[in-house]
């Protein structure tokens, strides 16, 4: 029996990210320093530009069909912030529970999701990751440990510290995993991700709160909004590092330093992105009311992470320009078909309406005259 080995060509490089790294110290924990390299494979980093360019496509794919009609109700698109996923799951494992908000269509894909998934779910057909129940905030993986998909603004931090929980109390001094729980600018100032920080900050519960700064919540600015706009020291008494979320590379090695922080038994860090949506907050918000055109032409300009990343390829001999070029009209024409697939599947049909509600055949309910036990 033969084998064959691909050997892995490993590159490290200095990290010239357009935002720099900073740090929040309380004082109360000895930090690692801020990352000053990066180190990729060249297979591996093909493969993110891949991945990049897949949840770009999906993304337009869905702008244009909610402006169709083919998409109803809520819709939050990653256009400009597609190098927080790729970045964090070269670094990330699928045993770190991740939990989002309602901007989740990038990050279902890149555990394991299909764009076929993400638009048969949009569409209301039986092939979406939730059965078509769910629409564009539900996504859900459980199997990979992907959580959703939350509509409730900031409602899912307290979940993804108590995902992270098992860990510390499984092994505190040296938890196995972490989980990462995300929130926007705009979620920052609710009440229940200080109550999160605290709890975790108390138990050491090795979770990353990362805050995913895109400029804008719904319909104004963050400096509109927040007072202290530097979201990576809000958690106070808790460690902090703001990263170029549209620098692959430095959200890669930002992830690193904040994985490796919480594995080491210190607690809980706060993770900050700074990034850059060029869409509304959703389908339904006029952006045009507080930025214009040359704001966002000037962003994609100077910083778009999927035109970084081709620089950097380039630069460092790993693909030319022809290839790329290649490589986006295949992933362009393997998302259209994808597209075509789910718009062709049938639709959720009415019977499913009553299931998934209930786990099993019975279930408990707690009054005060004791517990009743009822058929689901």
């Amino acid at each position: 029996m033969r084998f064959s080995v691909r050997c892995l060509e490993k590159r490290t490089v200095a990290l010239k990210p357009h935002v720099p790294f900073a740090l929040h110290d309380p004082g109360r924990v000895p930090l690692a320093p801020l990352p000053v390299e990066a180190t990729y494979d060249t297979d591996a980093i093909k493969q993110n530009l891949a991945m990049m360019l897949r949840i770009r496509r999906m993304e337009t794919l869905s702008d244009q069909s909610y402006k169709l009609k083919k998409i109803r109700g809520f819709c939050h698109l990653y256009i400009g912030q597609e190098a927080i996923p790729v970045g964090m799951e070269n670094v990330l494992n699928w045993q770190d529970p991740i939990v989002t908000g309602y901007r989740d269509h990038g990050w279902h894909i890149v555990r394991g999701g299909t764009p076929f998934e993400v638009f048969a779910e949009m569409f209301g057909r039986v092939g979406g990751c939730s059965k078509g129940k769910g629409g564009s905030m539900h996504m859900y993986n459980v199997k990979n440990n992907f959580y959703g998909g939350n509509g409730i603004v900031g409602a899912q931090v307290p979940l993804g510290a108590g995902l992270a929980w098992r860990f510390a109390i499984e092994n505190p001094t040296a938890p196995k995993n972490v989980a990462v729980t995300f929130y926007g600018d705009g979620a920052a100032n609710q009440g229940q991700i200080f109550e999160a920080m605290n709890i975790a900050a108390l138990q050491k519960i090795p979770v990353i709160f990362a805050c995913e700064n895109n400029q804008f919540g719904m319909g104004t600015s963050k400096k509109r909004a927040s007072y202290e706009t530097d979201f990576y020291k809000r958690g106070h008494y808790i460690p902090g590092i703001k990263v170029d979320g549209m620098n692959m590379l430095a959200v890669q090695e930002g992830t690193r330093w904040a994985k490796e922080h919480c594995l080491a038994g210190k607690g809980p860090v706060v993770l900050e992105f700074d990034s850059y949506r060029y869409m509304g907050h959703s389908m339904s918000d006029p952006d045009s009311a507080y930025r214009s055109k040359s704001d966002i032409q000037a962003v994609r300009n100077e910083r778009d992470c999927i035109a970084q990343i081709k620089n950097f390829l380039v630069s460092e001999g790993v693909m030319t320009t022809d290839e790329m070029e290649k490589l986006d009209k295949q992933i362009k024409k393997e998302v259209d078909q994808e597209l075509i697939k789910a718009e062709q599947s049938p639709p959720t049909p009415m019977s499913e309406l009553y299931t998934d509600i209930v786990l099993g055949e019975q279930y408990s309910h707690r009054t005060c005259q004791g517990t009743v036990w009822n058929t689901a």
